[in-house]
């Protein structure tokens, strides 16, 4: 089931990129805008690694302006270019590919949907339009269409491992598992240690948890951890970083289990736990995407409650007799 998210924030979160939106349960109709620069989006073009790079968003939930909340990224090989992510809207896809055409002559091969969210597919239509796979995960297709049929999913679905062959570079692609319902991938570059961890990773922002499994989430990021410890780390929000990015998400995620598990040792109902919990702790005062901690902005599903319903409400495995 399709919650209520998909129609609210994005209308929320996309009008403050000055995009002209009809926005409803049914429909999503984006108009024509002046064309934007890397600077008047926010963004910042960033090379990882010869040929590898990050385009940066250092916008905040709701942004001002153009500004870019959400990162994208792409890896140039002999044969070809793979992206990755096509952000909220077209404007913002047809500039990464501008980008993309004045470092290299070499085509786009693929487009990969690093999960269904709208803030990383709302640009589909781009090279959808210009005939580019578009690669996603699990049931991506099924999602992007309830969440709202106007967006174009991907036409390449994988359910296992698969390496994309780019001439001399390669780009591993890998399902995880905990942000969104069955259709999260990170892809790693392994020739030079670069992972685009897609939204496993919000450096330095609360998470967005709503069509989330903390647990599960929890433990995919172990893994990132123990497979990729000298990974150049992208995340779907937030600056370019290493490892200690996805240490640094995993020990939010252990705070709010633990003070989910006190809030179930005193018995407290979910209003009780969040008010008394819902001042921002001063370990995360610094994050960006504030109203998601304990705020209700647009009926989106804060962390406190998704902590709650996922912790504070779980029943304890019982004992085989």
């Amino acid at each position: 089931m399709v919650t209520r998210w998909q129609s609210v924030l994005w209308a929320t979160i996309l009008g403050g990129l000055a995009l002209v939106f009809t926005i409803g349960f049914g429909g999503l109709v984006a108009q024509p805008n002046p064309p934007v620069d890397l600077k008047g989006a926010g963004l910042t073009l960033e090379q990882l690694a010869d040929r590898v790079y990050a385009l940066v968003g250092q916008g905040d939930i709701p942004p001002e302006g153009e500004q870019s909340f959400v990162n994208g990224g792409f890896v140039i090989g002999s044969e070809g270019v793979l992206v990755v992510d096509t952000f909220p809207s077209a404007k913002y896809t047809e500039l990464m590919f501008a980008t993309i055409k004045s470092l290299t002559d070499k085509p786009i091969r693929y487009v990969l949907n690093t999960h269904f969210h709208p803030d990383h597919t709302g640009g589909n239509s781009v090279p959808a339009g210009l005939g580019i796979p578009i690669v996603g995960r699990g049931p991506i297709r099924a999602l992007m269409a309830k969440a709202n049929p106007q967006l174009v999913p991907p036409n390449m679905v994988i359910n296992s491992e698969t390496d994309f062959i780019l001439g001399d570079r390669t780009v591993r692609v890998e399902r995880v598992e905990g942000h969104a319902r069955g259709t999260d991938i990170i892809a790693y570059v392994p020739e030079v240690k670069v992972l685009f961890a897609g939204d496993m990773v919000f450096n330095q922002r609360f998470p967005y948890t709503g069509d989330g499994n903390i647990k599960n989430w929890q433990a995919s990021l172990y893994r990132l951890i123990a497979t990729y410890p000298d990974a150049k780390v992208v995340p779907g929000h937030g600056n370019v970083s290493d490892v200690s990015a996805l240490r640094e998400q995993l020990g939010y995620f252990n705070f709010l289990e633990q003070l989910a598990l006190s809030w179930k040792a005193k018995g407290l109902t979910k209003e009780q736990a969040i008010e008394q919990s819902k001042e921002i702790p001063e370990a995360y005062k610094g994050y960006r995407f504030q109203a998601l901690y304990a705020g209700n902005p647009n009926g989106l599903q804060n962390n406190l409650d998704s902590a709650y319903d996922q912790f504070s409400r779980s029943l304890g495995i019982p004992l085989i007799p």
